[in-house]
């Protein structure tokens, strides 16, 4: 029999070496994927090729029986198993099936309305990075018991070592067991596992079903794009031809989840069991005599289709499994391939990400006679059914599609409205200068605590080994502030008079499409900027409509933090005075899109909690280089002038700072006014000159806000893509350390430990500032191509354990 691996193996010079078992286990692929060449594509998963649900299934109870000798029946029962979304989901649920005694909970892409975080991380390789954990319980993970971590594959560790950091300094605990189909850790991987296990002082342990590493010839990226390019022919999805699916509600068991995503205890498993029987013996009604069945699960939803499959196979059915996905792959048709047909689609469930193009491989021309697509009822959608939808591809390809839906199961709490508490009258009135900032008092309301007499700035080294080690978090501290050198200062002046009319023509767009689609009647907007980088942005704004319009629109400054929120004490004082509905959330420009996210996800937990509706998670924006929100100025990312400086230009705030010995859960978030750097301050003379242009662009905005009112402003995550990108091929490995844009690059050089910059060449225009910083820290500057940004900054790893550069060496200080 061909190895699945062997046309990739003999076209770019790839190895896989070790375990005899491997070829078995795993076949290689192309991913359409720039900065990736290469894909392991196991036979066992039920990811990427059908397969039998009792092979798929009974690789995960081994691996579970396995973790349930290690421990031992007490321990076993003390632990909890998370598996991974999207891939592992249905694998770890069996590997705590293996086990027997533990619960289990799966990350999850899909945030749920009513449903808390307990946690979250992001998984730097993958082409959709942020893990949510989303427990019905929230005290499953914070128990003491071992925590047993399973995936696909283990090799660089990186997303299990993620996972672990930040679930330790939450939940701590003594003992970690990781679990993966294939250990494919190269040597210089292979000491990190132990080097991090005496970091957190917590024993890990590894167990997996074979061992291996894949040998990378050189060029390998540059061989595999032009392999791509040669063999990824234009998809044309083809019309159905045979007889409309069949569509079916499976008689589920009322309570039960249908999978990990909030949790999944044994007494769940009990009652899954008992009504296998009855459910498959539904399925198989449907099957009109097929012979050779194919069980098609739904991206996370492996674990039911998974049981389903096995429950026919029982019954004496030629069935295979396996599930979509949202991995880009490159197909060819040859026995030496591992993916030898990809069905493409449109999502279908609404996802968080935004729309996108999804996969089914290895299912058409494979020999099915009849398709059961599992799918849970939020992704029973009319873009499931659409002509182009996976319904209709299905029905291309296969004689006979049947349709089962399985109830999304949300826990009992999060469909229940929540009573919305009396709202606080003792949060304070906003902070207003002269006595809070050196902006006029209408101008902007601070939502903030006055913290100017606490002591709270740190070296910038010393900051950034705290925040890498996990030892504190970065907004508990603040940097000491930059006192810019007379040729910095001049280059700021030169840069303010060569962009003002340029930033102007952006404040214009972004206020008027706001004032276009916010404005209603009896309403005006009220502007939130995100403090302090929105803040200049969000006065600019209100300047512009009291110039053009006569309005005079309230505007505040709130405090959010990456990996902590918005404050919610701030949101609660807007909607005591103000409709949530008239809000607009402002900040200065994207990079990745992490705040975008942030925001997103912190007003949903705040109208759980507070049962207040109608906030608006869109932000506006003055420059949108990461193509992340829908309303901005520019999608351009050029120089402004406001990110040159910190304090000084933006009303002599300091960063917003949230420690709990300072912010009690009734206050507002804390900061600093700098009245000693009022004889540097240049906030207003910066505002100033941009609304002195104000007039000469008004025709101009008017052209770009028809057109942008007219065009597809749906966010493309560009930016997000191309971090991630960086992230892997400088061998960072956690985007958080990736920077993008001008903005976040001079934030990098002002605030942290920079390692390196990277500058697109021909980009010079808006550079002189971040050049002229990185001359003076001693930073290199490295000139690319191919770049969203006009530069990136990268946070120097120094500090993450085993922190790596692209060729592979330990990375040391520059």
């Amino acid at each position: 029999m061909v190895w699945t691996g062997t046309w990739v193996a003999e076209r770019l010079g790839v190895e896989l070496i070790g375990d005899e078992a491997l070829p078995a286990l795993l076949g290689l692929a192309l991913r359409r994927n720039p900065k990736r060449a290469h894909l392991l594509v196991s036979s066992v998963l039920g990811k990427h090729v059908p397969q039998r649900p009792s092979v798929v299934y009974g690789s995960g109870l081994d691996l579970g029986r396995r973790v349930r000798a290690l421990l031992g029946d007490e321990e076993a029962a003390r632990a909890v198993v998370l598996g991974y979304a999207e891939t592992a989901t249905a694998l770890g649920h069996a590997v705590a099936d293996g086990l027997g005694l533990a619960p289990y909970l799966h990350s999850t892409r899909r945030p749920v309305a009513g449903v808390a975080r307990a946690g979250g991380f992001e998984e730097s390789h993958s082409h959709a990075t942020s893990h949510l954990l989303l427990p019905e319980d929230p005290k499953l993970l914070a128990g003491h018991g071992p925590l047993v971590l399973v995936d696909d594959e283990f090799s660089t560790g990186n997303t299990v070592l993620n996972t672990v950091r930040a679930l330790h300094e939450r939940y701590p605990r003594d003992h970690y067991v990781v679990v993966a189909l294939v250990d494919m850790r190269s040597a210089a991987d292979l000491g990190r596992l132990d080097a991090f296990a005496d970091e957190i002082g917590a024993r890990v342990d590894l167990i997996s079903g074979a061992a291996g590493t894949v040998r990378l010839p050189d060029g390998v990226l540059e061989k595999g794009q032009a392999l791509v390019a040669a063999h990824d022919t234009a998809y044309r999805p083809a019309p159905a031809t045979g007889p409309a699916p069949v569509r079916i509600a499976l008689d589920w068991p009322d309570g039960l989840p249908d999978g990990g995503r909030h949790g999944f205890t044994p007494e769940h498993r009990e009652i899954l069991e008992a009504a296998l029987p009855a459910l498959a013996d539904r399925v198989a009604q449907e099957l009109d005599g097929a012979t050779r069945p194919l069980v098609l699960g739904f991206e996370e939803l492996m674990y039911a289709p998974l049981r389903l499959g096995t429950a026919l196979e029982d019954a004496g059915l030629d069935v295979r499994y396996s599930t979509t996905t949202r991995s880009p792959v490159l197909a060819v048709d040859d026995p030496g391939y591992a993916i030898r047909t990809r069905l493409a689609f449109p999502a279908h469930d609404d996802p968080a990400d935004g729309p996108g193009e999804r996969y089914a491989y290895n299912v058409a021309g494979a020999g099915f006679d009849a398709v059961v697509l599992v799918v849970d009822s939020t992704a029973d959608t009319p873009a499931l059914h659409a002509p182009d939808g996976l319904l209709a591809q299905l029905a291309a390809h296969i004689p006979h599609v049947v349709l089962a839906v399985v109830p999304s199961y949300t826990p009992a709490y999060a469909t229940t409205p929540t009573e919305a508490p009396e709202r606080s009258s003792m949060l304070p009135e906003p902070l207003r200068g002269p006595a809070f900032s050196s902006y006029a008092p209408q101008e902007v309301g601070w939502l903030l605590q006055d913290l100017s007499d606490v002591e709270l700035e740190a070296p910038t080294e010393e900051r950034e080994e705290a925040i890498q080690s996990g030892g504190a978090h970065y907004a508990e501290s603040l940097p000491v502030e930059y006192q810019p050198s007379a040729r910095y200062q001049e280059l700021f002046h030169a840069a303010l008079e060569t962009s003002a009319a340029r930033i102007a023509r952006a404040v214009g767009t972004v206020t008027e499409t706001v004032l276009a689609e916010r404005e209603r009647p009896g309403h005006r907007p009220v502007l939130v900027s995100l403090a302090r980088a929105g803040t200049p942005v969000g006065v600019l704004m209100r300047r512009w409509a009291q110039a053009r319009h006569g309005l005079d629109l309230p505007h505040y400054a709130v405090s959010i933090v990456r990996g902590r929120g918005i404050d919610a004490n701030a949101l609660r004082w807007l909607a005591a005075h103000h409709d949530p509905a008239d809000v607009v959330f402002v900040d200065g420009w994207t990079g990745k899109g992490a705040i975008t996210r942030e925001l997103a996800e912190a007003i949903k937990e705040f109208e759980i909690a507070e049962g207040v509706k109608g906030f608006d998670p869109e932000i506006a924006v003055l420059a949108d280089p990461g193509s992340c929100v829908r309303t901005y100025g520019t999608r351009e990312d050029f120089l402004i002038p406001s990110a040159c400086l910190n304090s000084t230009v933006s009303g002599l705030i300091s960063r917003t700072v949230l420690r709990a010995d300072l912010v009690g859960p009734n206050d507002f978030h804390g900061g600093k006014f700098y009245r000693e750097l009022a004889g540097a301050d240049v906030s207003n003379t910066f505002l100033d000159a941009v609304a002195a242009r104000f007039d000469e662009v008004a025709a101009a905005v008017d052209t770009d806000v028809k057109n942008l009112l007219a065009a597809d402003r749906t966010p493309t995550w560009e930016g997000w893509a191309a971090v991630e990108r960086i992230s892997e091929e400088y061998g960072i490995h956690d985007v958080n350390l990736v920077k993008p844009g001008v903005g976040e690059t001079t934030r990098v050089l002002l605030r942290r430990v920079p390692w390196k910059i990277l500058a697109k060449r021909g980009a010079d225009a808006d550079l002189a500032h971040v050049r002229l910083l990185a001359e003076q820290r001693g930073v290199p500057v490295e000139e690319v191509d191919e770049l969203p940004y006009s530069c990136v900054g990268l946070i120097h790893p120094q500090y993450t354990r085993g922190a790596t550069g692209a060729d592979g060496k330990a990375v040391v200080s520059q």
